[in-house]
């Protein structure tokens, strides 16, 4: 996946001599959350919208640099951990930068979305299997081997909560009925907290009550 085809280059970061001014107009004209801004060409950090609009259009930008957030990531940066900074950092742009520092320009965060919008984690067709287990309990290892003693392939995993020391699993799942993987995963000692699938077990669970529901009212 080469990231670095997604670079933007249209918006260049404002000088902190520029003034307010110039910000606010380059925002009234953009949706993003931040502009970036330089100074002797050495990339400071962006100033967010709310902030700009806080100050007079006639100061320059260096009154108000103290409120430049310096977050930014690396040409090299794999997509995940742009993913990861633009959650950090509240943002819809991303500045990218060399190694030595240089700007080369920014991610849209619309963009690499689109990218894990693509990959076999949701673009393929599976189930979604949600698990739940003590955080010393658990392991990928035993996950995917659960998995695949079932016949089915995993298409991705991630921790999606933790939480009192246990930690919940979303899965995606393809190849086969969520039902046989979710019961093997039972058996390990896993609390099943959602499947994209009808869960065999918690129907007969269900179709079980209504009998003895209706075996206590005769």
């Amino acid at each position: 996946m080469q990231l670095q085809n997604y670079i933007i280059n249209d918006i260049k970061p404002l000088n902190i001599n520029d003034t307010i001014g110039d910000l606010q107009q380059i925002f009234n004209q953009l949706t993003y959350s931040h502009i970036p801004i330089e100074k002797e060409g050495i990339y400071i950090g962006c100033i967010p919208e709310t902030d700009a609009h806080c100050f007079e259009a006639k100061k320059i930008i260096s009154d108000c640099s103290y409120t430049a957030e310096g977050f930014f990531v690396r040409n090299s940066t794999n997509w995940l951990d742009v993913l990861e900074a633009f959650a950090h950092n509240n943002s819809n742009i991303m500045p990218v930068l060399s190694p030595e520092n240089k700007y080369l320009g920014y991610y849209e965060l619309n963009d690499i979305i689109h990218l894990f919008n693509e990959t076999p984690f949701l673009s393929e067709p599976g189930g979604i299997l949600i698990v739940e287990k003590g955080i010393q309990d658990y392991s990928f290892s035993e996950i995917s081997q659960i998995v695949e003693s079932n016949d089915a392939k995993l298409l991705g995993a991630f921790i999606s909560k933790i939480e009192n020391d246990v930690a919940q699993i979303t899965l995606k799942i393809g190849n086969t009925s969520l039902n046989d993987v979710t019961q093997t995963f039972r058996r390990y000692s896993y609390n099943i907290i959602a499947g994209h699938e009808d869960d065999t077990y918690i129907k007969s669970l269900k179709d079980r009550s209504k009998y003895l529901d209706k075996y206590l009212n005769i």
